[in-house]
Parts: C-alpha cells; structure tokens; sequence
C-alpha cells in the first residue's frame, strides 16, 4: 500500500505489475541490471528516493552492463524513426545546418571506431554545436576516461527518463 504523501506518478509506479515496471524502467535505461536494481528496491517514498537509487545502481554497473546501456542510445544527431523520447532529447540538432549535421555524423563515426560504442552524452538541452564540441574534446580521452564519463551522462540520461515516468499525469 503506497501513502498518500506519494505522488501520483510515483505511486503508479510503484504500484505496477512487475513486467509493467521492468518495462518502464528499461525504457530510461537499457541496462537490465540496473533497472533489476531499482525494481528491487520498490516501493519509493520520494521521487528523490528514486533517483537516488538510479544513481546508486548507475555507480555499480559493470563495464558489460554499460555497454548495454549504451546499445539503447542512437547516435547523436540521429534519433531512432518513431521514437518520441529520443527525437525529444536530440532536439539540439533538429534544426543544425547539414554542415553541422555531416561533421557530427563524422565525428560519430570517428568517436565509434576509436572506443566500439556511441558517442553518449546528456543531449537535453543542448545545441548541436555543443554536442559537436563535446564529442570533438572527448574524443581524445582514453577508453577508461570516456567510460566514467559516460557512466555520468547515462545518470543524467537516466533522472530525466524516471523524473518524466513519475511526474507524468495518469
């Protein structure tokens, strides 16, 4: 039984079947271990009760588990075809030139072949220009330097996905 002081979307949330709730949680996140890890803890007396746990299981991931987080993610400037949440967060190259378009699909391209996965950063918010300038300071990183910041942009990936999953109106 969830307390009335939840909110709404909260106790929704915490009050879905199983299958519904793993569901909605790999839509924030790909990685199955993490959102095991948040199903697991269930119920949540906060939203911030949330996303602490989020964070929590983000710190533990293994390098397999971000990997398949990352599999969740298109490509900047590429948003899968159908996929609101996507095209929503990417917003920042909707409207780039294709100047802009071209050397980020390059940069994609050049940042995939150095460490075998999507360039990843939190997109909300963004313009395509900064998208293009972080993937162009980041690409010089080492492979373990990209993982933690990586591991740091799926967090902020992930708040925003579970802040939208409990704040949404029935």
């Amino acid at each position: 039984m969830t307390s009335t002081s939840t909110p709404p979307g909260l106790a929704r949330f915490n009050d879905l079947e199983e299958r519904a709730a793993l569901a909605a949680l790999h839509e924030a996140c790909a990685s199955t271990t993490w959102a095991r890890r948040l199903l697991a803890a269930r119920p949540y007396t906060t939203p911030e009760d949330l996303y602490a746990a989020g964070d929590a299981a983000m710190a533990e991931l293994s390098t397999a588990d971000l990997e398949e987080a990352m599999a969740g993610h298109p490509p900047i400037g590429r948003p899968k075809p159908g996929d609101p949440t996507s095209a929503r967060e990417q917003r920042g190259m909707a409207g780039a030139s294709e100047v802009l378009k071209t050397e980020m699909l390059e940069l994609n391209l050049a940042y995939q072949e150095k460490f075998g996965h999507v360039f990843l950063i939190c997109a909300t918010g963004r313009t395509g220009e900064q998208m293009r300038d972080a993937v162009k300071e980041r690409i010089g990183n080492s492979p373990e330097q990209e993982r933690e910041i990586v591991r740091t942009e799926l967090g902020k990936i992930n708040r925003i996905r579970l802040a939208r999953l409990v704040e949404e109106d029935a």
